[in-house]
């Protein structure tokens, strides 16, 4: 070993405590960091390095703490934590705010026309498949019919709910007609994130012991962590979707944006990305990311797997996906 860095920190585990609210939305905060989407393959390349290298007990020279915890923030970020495979750039937590915010204003934006409905509907949609296919949890590859399911499904599903809605509003107040977007983002997640995710329900996700021994697969385990996947996304969207429309259907009665229309998408925009800087991290933060589940509740020949392999264990443990 060179260098004067102990051997003994964890960077398995995240910085901050993952039990406490407040540590997950540090550690969130820091994985969503938007400026590491600017980041060169040079630099995610000497991260990974110093990484791997720390784990096989090789220390940099010189080498502190915090850029060994720098380093490691950086790698999480690129690469995925179950098959250790980079990282589609639009799809990693990082690029979540600067991508939704683009889409999400402009859903918002152009919310009135039919075709504006269906267009960006559609570009969510498919930014949506990217991001739940880049995050997905365990190392199981996904084939291409089941991409294309989950893709055409979420879609139609979004774009069906969005103009259902939108015909149902024609007559209600302008304000209830921009809640639209939401209702079909809320409705769209929760059919694209299963269907994305669908092979892991069939065949379940790797689980743990608490030393990180793989124990099996659990298709209860999937079930659980899907779940909480779909509520901390329709969670990142309240925010982004809900206060912006009210605050525009405000400012577009002032004679400043009357005069000046063409400021209503950058400002929605902007708003969007202000309340995603926040809701973002905080909603990832409601459940830890290495989830948890107790033996008596995975399938019973899974439990009895368990049993004879390791009898001591009831609690097994198993990364959520994002």
């Amino acid at each position: 070993m060179s260098g004067d860095l102990p051997l003994n920190i964890n960077i398995k585990e995240p910085r901050w405590d993952q039990s406490t609210f407040m540590g997950r939305a540090q550690h969130f905060f820091t994985v969503t960091d938007p400026r590491n989407v600017l980041l060169s393959s040079e630099v995610l390349q000497e991260s990974k390095d110093i990484v791997e290298s720390y784990r096989q007990g090789v220390v940099k020279p010189g080498l502190t703490e915090d850029q060994l915890w720098r380093a490691k923030y950086i790698y999480d970020s690129a690469f995925h934590p179950d098959t250790g495979e980079k990282m589609l750039l639009v799809g990693r937590m990082s690029a979540q705010v600067p991508m939704n915010m683009t889409i999400t204003g402009c859903m918002l934006t152009f919310y009135r026309t039919t075709p504006a409905v269906v267009f960006w509907q559609w570009v969510n949609q498919s930014f949506n498949a990217i991001v739940n296919y880049t995050n997905r949890s365990g190392d199981a590859p996904i084939t291409v019919n089941q991409l294309g399911a989950a893709y055409v499904s979420a879609t139609t599903g979004a774009v069906v709910t969005a103009l259902g809605l939108k015909s149902l509003t024609k007559r209600l107040p302008a304000i209830i007609s921009r809640f639209v977007p939401f209702a079909a983002v809320a409705a769209a997640n929760c059919i694209n994130i299963p269907f994305m995710r669908q092979r892991e329900l069939k065949y379940g996700i790797p689980v743990t012991d608490e030393e990180g021994n793989r124990l099996g697969e659990s298709a209860s385990a999937a079930q659980q962590a899907i779940a909480q996947v779909v509520v901390s996304r329709i969670g990142m969207a309240v925010p982004a979707m809900a206060i912006p429309p009210v605050i525009m259907n405000s400012l577009e009665k002032k004679a400043f944006m009357k005069r000046f229309p063409v400021l209503n998408a950058p400002v929605q925009v902007g708003l969007v990305g202000l309340c995603l800087v926040f809701a973002t991290p905080l909603c990832c933060a409601l459940f830890p990311q290495k989830s948890s589940m107790k033996v008596s509740s995975l399938e019973p020949e899974l439990q009895e797997s368990i049993r004879q392999s390791s009898p001591h264990t009831t609690t097994v443990y198993f990364n959520k996906g994002l």
